[in-house]
């Protein structure tokens, strides 16, 4: 339940059992007022009550629990035996770790799967409002994992570069992996780096400077 409306004979009484129904404080809604309500002439003739509207905050914790919430639901769903643990360390990022046995299916190939994954959470997540949020999706360590396969692979072909004089193409990448490469190499003073073509096939260029 992420808000309710609320008929009392007083906002102050309406707020409370918002609340209370909520399971929230004052510090994690926002309460709209949507009708003062009176007491009417002698308490009794005229008399209107109060009504308000209590809403979650849709700030980074309702965020991350969103996201918590469906990624466990969805591994319950596929009978995956797992832990997860989400956390966030500032206001514009959600990061979920999956830990469990057997989890190559979560991974894919490449970790398109996990891409996949990670590209749905984010669309839920930021379909609640609010400012909107990055989240990563990890599953045993494999992004950091892939990250340093990454980097070594554009040291590598780097230096390939450098040798041969020739241009290098790299394989089809995502764009987080092909911001690896990327910055990995920004600093190498022998090659520089673009990308060419069109999503899913878009890939990085190394290309010697003369």
């Amino acid at each position: 339940m992420k808000s309710v409306e609320v008929i009392a004979r007083s906002v102050e009484e309406a707020v409370s059992k918002g609340l209370t129904k909520l399971g929230a404080t004052r510090d994690e809604v926002e309460i709209t007022i949507l009708d003062e309500g009176n007491k009417g002439f002698l308490g009794i003739i005229g008399s209107k009550q109060a009504k308000v509207k209590i809403e979650f905050k849709v700030d980074i914790k309702w965020k991350a629990q969103v996201a918590e919430d469906w990624v466990k639901k969805l591994l319950d769903y596929m009978k995956i035996d797992t832990v997860v643990r989400m956390s966030y360390e500032d206001e514009e990022n959600i990061e979920i770790a999956i830990y469990g046995d057997n989890l190559g299916l979560l991974i894919g190939r490449r970790g398109k799967t996990l891409d996949a994954l990670q590209y749905l959470v984010s669309m839920i997540v930021n379909r609640q409002g609010g400012k909107w949020v990055r989240v990563i999706v990890d599953v045993e360590g494999y992004r950091s994992r892939r990250e340093n396969t990454l980097k070594a692979l554009a040291q590598r072909l780097a230096a390939k570069a450098q040798t041969s004089g020739r241009r290098v193409v790299l394989d089809p990448m995502t764009a987080q992996e092909r911001r690896i490469i990327h910055c990995e190499l920004q600093d190498f003073s022998n090659v520089e780096t673009h990308s060419e073509g069109r999503e899913p096939y878009r890939r990085v260029i190394i290309v010697p400077k003369k």
